[in-house]
């Protein structure tokens, strides 16, 4: 027996050694969701700061249109229309019973106040921001919140916003969000969006049946649609998930110095060249290969031997109403409605979408692919005229651009420039680049307590309790009450704000002891932020950290009900009948 346990192993060894290096490696993460990075712009702002921005009182601030109607206008405005559809530049669908944090503002009128997601799928008219796939805004009338992603094109990432009291009369704040409690969901750092059919949306027949029941407009956005809105949403969202590999390619493939810029050049004359073949890319000449294919590949096989992981930006299809005849008149079990089982949670960790590597056939095609994403700007008819009218100029007009002081600045190691290279390019035609106004950035501002619930000023904080802080506060310290903000307020409350949220927490610390297959709820802190805490699901289920949380909301229900609490009987009539989880003193 052991003879032969012995040759299984050599015949393994011999096996692997025959393996290229990225079938033995877990591949690199494009964007880790353990670490989103920082809340506010390192750089620049968000594309939404940049379309809304103006003065008033002699300070730049936001001003926003409302009704929301009037918003939507603003920003089909920017784009071009395709003069053969119905559709709107702007796509919009309405999704009443959803996944996001603001599922259960309506509650019990979902169908009343559906949230709305818009996503820009269509080009920028002549001069304009250029918010193909990089703009998507959700709004619940409800809470008068706008929840809104959009691109930093000086950062190279998407930035999580939110508008808070945006209502008639209201005073309309514009924050950024707590990138904690975004990549918990957007582990890609980026949109997400379901499969098809899309059946949370009013692309399903008895959700838009439902809508239209009520009775009311829904800021001109027609209740009755097939699939080929959100259809478009999620091709929007595919690509917008591919920008975070394309700047990785840009900056770290393509490498520093003299050969980093040579590659950046070669890649943005490529991306032109795929452009105005409408997509049809030439076969890669002796030049694209000595500047670009071989220092890239090189430096894949260095940095990324496993290859880089995209994260997946879709959901598993849900419909919120299967098995449902009508939308029932009970308001409890309405609300049942809006649980989102495990298996449908955002929540839930998700493998790759795709994983690129360098030593792939169509590898640089990708690249190339992904950096034209990034020139088709409102500049992009200007430039493209020039290069018709002169095409053997575009390789003389790179060269212009990589030998003079400010293209060698554009080409560093930083996000694509698309814009300044763009101009450089229409300069070296012997074309004026357009001229613009300085982008207006209003104040950046982070939502966030006035002070640490364990400062001085709100009284020291109770040991028992500590931990809570140390797992928990990432998400659930901050002013918002999505996700719930039982943290947030003075110390010697904090015992009866747990206590309220006693039966949720206990659920969702106790889903970490079950098998995958029998959680009804995802676990909490989410799995993909785990190794932030230098930990991973299997020994934070096991751990004294966990156990000890757990003890603490267990003795609170103990003492409420005078048993040990039980997952089963809690959960006896749905996740979403437990009494909600609300700080009591706000």
């Amino acid at each position: 027996m052991k003879g032969r346990v012995l040759f299984i192993r050599l015949l393994l060894a011999g096996v692997s050694s025959m393996l290229p290096a990225w079938a033995l490696e877990s591949p690199t993460w494009v964007v880790d969701p353990a670490a989103p990075g920082d809340h506010l712009p390192p750089v620049g702002g968000s594309l939404f700061d940049a379309l809304f921005a103006g003065t008033r009182d002699g300070r730049v601030t936001h001003m926003l249109p409302f009704p929301f109607e009037k918003l939507l206008a603003r920003v089909d405005a920017q784009l071009i229309g395709d003069p053969a559809s119905l559709l709107p530049p702007a796509k919009r669908v309405l999704i009443p019973l959803g996944r996001s944090l603001q599922r259960t503002a309506a509650a019990p009128d979902y169908f009343r106040f559906p949230r709305v997601v818009v996503g820009v799928d269509s080009p920028p008219v002549p001069g304009a921001l250029l918010l193909k796939d990089r703009l998507y805004i959700g709004y619940q009338e409800k809470s008068a919140v706008l929840e809104v992603i959009s691109y930093n094109e000086a950062a190279g990432r998407f930035e999580f916003q939110l508008v808070k009291d945006y209502r008639a009369g209201g005073d309309p704040q514009v924050f950024y969000a707590n990138r904690n409690i975004c990549f918990a969901c957007h582990q890609n750092g980026a949109p997400i969006f379901s499969r098809a059919l899309w059946d949370e949306t009013n692309a399903n027949p008895q959700v838009a049946a439902t809508l239209a029941q009520v009775g009311r407009r829904f800021y001109g956005i027609p209740v009755g649609r097939g699939v080929d809105v959100p259809y478009a949403i999620d091709n929007a969202v595919r690509r917008a998930n591919r920008f975070a590999l394309t700047q990785r390619l840009w900056r770290e493939g393509c490498g520093a110095g003299e050969v980093g810029l040579r590659c950046r050049a070669g890649l943005f004359e490529a991306a032109l060249r795929l452009r105005l073949a409408e997509g049809r890319a030439a076969a890669p000449d002796a030049a694209f290969e000595a500047a670009v294919e071989r220092p890239l590949r090189a430096s894949a096989a260095r940095l990324w031997p496993a290859g880089l992981a995209v994260g997946r930006p879709d959901l598993p299809n849900r419909n919120p109403l299967q098995g449902l005849a009508r939308w029932p008149d009970d308001q409890v079990e309405g609300v049942a409605r809006s649980h989102v089982a495990a298996r449908f949670d955002a929540l839930l960790p998700r493998s790759p979408d795709t994983v690129w590597r360098g030593e792939a056939p169509d590898a640089l095609a990708e690249a190339v692919a992904g950096v034209a994403e990034f020139v088709a700007d409102g500049d992009w008819l200007r430039l493209k005229a020039a290069l018709v009218r002169r095409p053997q100029r575009l390789a003389s007009a790179m060269a212009a651009v990589v030998a003079s002081p400010a293209g060698r600045s554009l080409l560093a190691d930083q996000p694509i420039p698309r814009a300044g290279l763009i101009a450089a390019l229409l300069t070296a035609l012997g074309e004026a680049p357009r001229k613009s106004s300085p982008t207006l950035w209003p104040a950046a501002r982070l939502e966030l307590p006035a002070s640490p619930p364990n400062s001085t000023a709100s009284g020291p904080l109770p040991a028992a309790l500590a931990g809570f802080h140390a797992w928990c506060a990432a998400c659930h310290l901050s002013a918002e009450r999505f996700p719930p903000n039982f943290l947030h307020g003075p110390a010697a409350g904090l015992e009866a704000r747990i206590r309220q949220c006693a039966p949720r927490i206990y659920v969702r610390l106790a889903m970490a002891r079950r098998p995958l297959a029998e959680r009804d709820k995802t676990p909490m802190p989410p799995e993909t932020l785990l190794p932030a805490f230098r930990t991973h699901a299997a020994a934070w289920a096991v751990s004294p950290e966990r156990a000890a949380l757990e003890g603490v909301v267990a003795a609170q229900l103990k003492a409420e009900s005078g048993r040990d609490p039980d997952l089963e009987t809690l959960l006896a009539d749905g996740y979403e009948a437990l009494r909600p989880c609300l700080a009591t003193d706000q």
